[in-house]
């Protein structure tokens, strides 16, 4: 399996080159075998990256933007599902690749496997053994309602801190909502700049194609 990454190498942009840095940077230190194909230079590359995007993966207007990330033909994201994945700890599984032994995403691997079998193995006891053939004195059960009538009373929060609790709900909400919006903010001023520098990449493709019409005239000019 090979992993494919897409790059801008004449990119203009410098959020788009730190992203591509982050991410080749990052492979290499997991020591991941990699393939990095230019779109600036190479229209193949280029239109086989957007053909296989998903839909449902592709910006607004319908044209993604380096780096974007494959495992051989398989879609793995791009850089903010390849930047989740890292500070979770995932990035094997991002890629499709299983981790090497001793490595921090193969422990958590082995850590969920260990609690899913033990939560399994006690339900299954739990239904193979119940105990509800053993029954309590009517002293220990009248003893036990009485704690627990007890318990309840004393568990009855004030209404003071009800009040305090909703108070801070509504702070932490304001809040949530402002860092939401300063996000959306700048993610819309980078979408607008990877767009302009998408814009020019084309142009300068185009650009390239009439010099090499008028090279290819001049010859036959000279030619005749």
């Amino acid at each position: 399996m090979v992993i494919k990454v897409f790059l801008a190498s004449s990119s203009g942009s410098t959020a788009i080159k730190k992203k591509q840095q982050d991410v080749v940077g990052f492979l290499e230190a997991l020591k991941v075998d990699y393939t990095q194909l230019d779109i600036a230079c190479n229209e193949e590359n280029r239109m086989w990256m957007r053909q296989n995007v998903p839909e449902e993966k592709k910006p607004a207007n319908g044209i993604p933007l380096p780096p974007q990330i494959f495992n051989e033909n398989g879609y793995c994201g791009d850089y903010e599902t390849f930047f989740d994945a890292k500070e979770d700890n995932m990035v094997y599984a991002f890629l499709g690749l299983p981790p090497p032994p001793g490595s921090k995403e193969a422990e958590l691997a082995d850590e969920e496997h260990v609690v899913e079998n033990g939560t399994h193995a006690e339900e299954t006891n739990a239904e193979e053994n119940p105990d509800d053939s053993i029954e309590v004195p009517v002293e220990e059960r009248n003893g036990n309602d009485e704690a627990t009538e007890g318990e309840t009373v004393g568990d009855e929060a004030p209404a003071e801190e009800d009040q305090a609790v909703e108070e801070t709900d509504e702070v932490t909400e304001d809040t949530q909502a402002q860092a939401e919006e300063e996000e959306e903010q700048e993610e819309e001023d980078l979408q607008s700049e990877e767009e302009e520098e998408l814009r020019q990449l084309e142009e300068q493709d185009e650009q390239g194609s009439e010099e090499e019409e008028e090279a290819e005239v001049q010859e036959e000019e000279e030619t005749e």
